[in-house]
Parts: structure tokens; sequence; C-alpha cells
């Protein structure tokens, strides 16, 4: 019986906290379009405003690949050669994805 309470408490923590995590999402994103509006006043500002909040947040959906972080990293080498390009591509496809 203690297995199937604490399962219970665990889904029912779960549910609970789901809505506020959404909320605070869509805060955060609120808070980033009114940022990124700017001096943007009356139609200008509703289509833009719409048109941000209703976008789907890119880092978020899905983690780069690593055929998309290579080409990145290939775009920003392109200057570079021999052991700076090397050295570059290295720490490139190492690191975090870049948006």
């Amino acid at each position: 019986m203690k297995i199937q309470s604490a399962i219970a408490t665990l889904v029912l923590g779960a549910v609970l906290v789901s809505p506020a995590f959404a909320a605070n999402s869509q805060q955060t994103k609120m808070a980033d379009c009114n940022k990124q509006a700017g001096d943007k006043k009356g139609d200008d500002r509703k289509a833009f405003m719409q048109t941000c909040l209703s976008a789907k947040p890119a880092a978020a959906s899905a983690p780069m690949s690593q055929q998309d972080k290579m080409k990145v990293c290939n775009k920003q080498a392109a200057d570079k050669k021999g052991d700076d390009r090397k050295a570059f591509m290295k720490t490139c496809l190492s690191s975090a994805p870049a948006n």
C-alpha cells in the first residue's frame, strides 16, 4: 500500500505543477515578446505580438542534431585553415548548440 500511496502522490504533484509551469513559461514568452516589440504601437504592435506569442520556441522544441551543428560550424569556420580550423571545429561541435 505504501508504494501505491507514493505513486498517487507523485502523479497528483505532477498534475498540480503542470499548469503552474505552463503559466510561467507563457509569462516568460510574453515578457520576451514585449521586449522585442520595443516602441511599436497600435496595429503594428498587435500584429507583432500575435505572431511572436504564437511562434513555437526553437530551442525548447528539439535539440540541434549533429548534422545541423556541423553545418553551422562549417559556415563559421569558412575562413579558417589547417590546425586552426581543426581546433575550431572540435570546440564548436562539442559545445552547446548555437541558436
